[in-house]
């Protein structure tokens, strides 16, 4: 009996769900919803000749503007400029230096100028030094504490609907999730799990590199060190999933030029293959910013036109924010207008 629970229990993910059942009821009955449900259904038949066995089942997710709310700045970097104030606390030394003195006058204008070299400081200063022990703990206290300026909840409730109910409906189907993200992929490993149902070694994100030591007590730690190893955008995205991965995903999903060659990785394999890129082109609800299809510029996630023409010349999905949705976020998020 045992032998036998355990064998249920095993393919009870590889089940089709109830029919009757919507597995994404966040979404409008769209062409774009169908093909979703049309592709795992595809994917997951053993009678149709497009059934790919569950170890295949691979689906990748940019996280920043695909899962989660961007603009109008990343949480990392808000995370980054939050920190600096503590920083100086404990080295008087650096307030009046920059970048951090532009930091800590709070001139969110000011620091949008701050040149990239200044950037690359603030970002070595608050993000490398500490072992990976107390980086996790930092985090996880800000993010219990930082709120969004405009819906007033944390940036862990800022997820977006639609997309957990994807991931959720994949996981039921066999596929295993994994987040690829230009954002820090030790910020990430914090909260994924929690967050969206992936464990932290299923994401992969830009890396640095860490040195083996001993605390006072002798305990071996981990530092984190301002050296670079992976930097996961753009061509970045599918040399890490290569990397850190091993298979060309079935599934990749994301929203910006960042993601280009991931989706283009993902299209150009052999057997089934689905790409999706989603537009922000809900101002009421979210944000819409592109450029594409005349939505304004915008250097945080930035859709051009020349990503949208690719996307509809090799058949890849545009998912429209406001037309493919009926609901952004989970019901407990007051929409902020």
């Amino acid at each position: 009996m045992a032998l036998s629970l355990g064998l249920l229990a095993t393919l009870s993910p590889l089940r089709a769900q109830d029919s009757s059942a919507d597995p994404l009821p966040s979404w409008n009955d769209s062409t774009n919803k169908q093909a979703i449900v049309d592709f795992v259904k595809a994917t997951t038949d053993l009678n149709k000749s497009t059934f790919v066995p569950a170890e295949q089942r691979i689906a990748t997710f940019d996280q920043d503007g695909t899962l989660w709310v961007e603009h109008p700045i990343y949480s990392q970097i808000i995370y980054c400029l939050d920190r600096v104030p503590a920083l100086v606390a404990a080295k008087p030394e650096l307030k009046k230096v920059e970048p951090f003195k532009t930091v800590l006058t709070g001139d969110r204008e000011a620091i949008a100028k701050l040149p990239m070299k200044e950037l690359e400081k603030l970002l070595a200063a608050t993000l490398t030094g500490m072992t990976i022990d107390q980086f996790t703990a930092e985090v996880k206290k800000w993010l219990a504490d930082a709120k969004d300026p405009r819906w007033k909840h944390p940036y862990t409730d800022l997820t977006y609907q639609p997309m957990q109910e994807v991931l959720k409906y994949l996981r039921a189907n066999g596929y295993k999730t994994y987040i690829v993200t230009g954002g820090g992929q030790d910020f990430v490993r914090v909260y994924a799990e929690g967050t969206y149902g992936i464990p932290p070694e299923q994401v992969v994100g830009t890396v640095g590199g860490t040195t083996y030591g001993h605390d006072k007590n002798g305990k071996p730690t981990l530092t984190k060190q301002p050296k670079l190893l992976l930097n996961d955008n753009n061509a970045g995205k599918p040399e890490g999933i290569h990397l850190m991965i091993g298979r060309r995903p079935l599934i990749a999903f994301g929203n910006s030029i960042g993601d280009e060659q991931m989706l283009e990785y993902t299209k150009t394999g052999d057997g089934p293959r689905l790409a999706l890129l989603l537009l922000h082109d809900d101002a009421v609800r979210e944000y819409a910013y592109g450029p594409a299809q005349g939505l304004p510029d915008s250097k945080i996630g930035t859709f051009t036109q020349k990503l949208y023409d690719e996307a509809k010349a090799d058949g890849w999905l545009v998912v429209s924010m406001k037309n493919d949705w009926k609901r952004i976020f989970a019901d407990d998020v007051v929409s902020g207008q």
